[in-house]
């Protein structure tokens, strides 16, 4: 794992989203198209707005939806797919596709059927990602579920999970937050080519020295990209300051 730290949250997107977008180029130039992860929440903000004003033939991307949460509507204001049409997908000249997860689906069976479906064999060059506070990849809390191997799998959302969606303001109250999610699963983000993660703020710094120094665990999800061979991580000095000087 390749870790940068950068001295605010606009640099940690700008060079996060500078990476990503070489890598989408890279993939357009080898295969005539591009396959993206797109992540979402607060910590993805900086990034996706500096990856808007990059120099790609977008005509020629294909986007895949990280996760979303169970039983919410398009229309509500947490709604993942809502976050990245309106910050992202909108605002481009045009590209090829996006699957949207649509946890709202009234056979919940059949939506995973169909993204199941939809991502089996597909090659993958970058997923963008971030990293919770409770250490989760994607949705995926702990314990998480390294086995699983098919690409999009419903979780439960722990305690610490769903505070976090609170302690962001996308709800209005905690009992409010979705106890579930459908979420990428592990395995199938450790099979993308190449993994971005934009990890910004202080509320992180735990989450972040357990993926990078600790032992790999499903107790801390986000530890097993030590193990992925192309890994960026970005941080700013308030997500990197319980790390050991070493990786400065």
């Amino acid at each position: 794992m390749k870790i940068s730290i950068c001295p605010d949250k606009p640099a940690l997107g700008t060079a996060a989203a500078e990476h990503g977008a070489r890598l989408i180029r890279e993939a357009i130039a080898q295969h005539g198209e591009a396959h993206v992860v797109l992540a979402t929440g607060a910590s993805q903000f900086e990034m996706l707005e500096q990856l808007l004003q990059a120099e790609i033939e977008w005509s020629a991307v294909s986007f895949y939806h990280l996760d979303e949460y169970v039983g919410l509507p398009v229309t509500h204001g947490a709604s993942f797919r809502r976050y990245l049409r309106e910050r992202f997908l909108d605002r481009l000249p045009g590209y090829k596709s996006f699957l949207a997860i649509n946890a709202d689906a009234a056979d919940l069976d059949a939506e995973l059927a169909r993204l199941n479906g939809a991502l089996a064999g597909q090659r993958i060059d970058v997923c963008f990602a971030g990293i919770g506070e409770n250490c989760h990849l994607a949705f995926n809390d702990p314990p998480a579920d390294f086995d699983y191997d098919q690409p999009y799998l419903v979780v439960d959302l722990d305690a610490a999970c769903r505070q976090q969606q609170f302690g962001e303001g996308w709800f209005e109250t905690l009992e409010a937050v979705p106890t579930r999610a459908i979420s990428m699963s592990i395995r199938r983000i450790m099979a993308c080519e190449a993994l971005i993660l934009a990890v910004p703020d202080e509320r992180k710094a735990k989450a972040v020295q357990a993926a990078v120094e600790g032992p790999v665990s499903n107790l801390f999800p986000a530890s097993i990209v030590q193990q992925h061979p192309d890994a960026g991580l970005y941080l700013d000095p308030a997500a990197a300051s319980l790390l050991r000087p070493v990786h400065g």
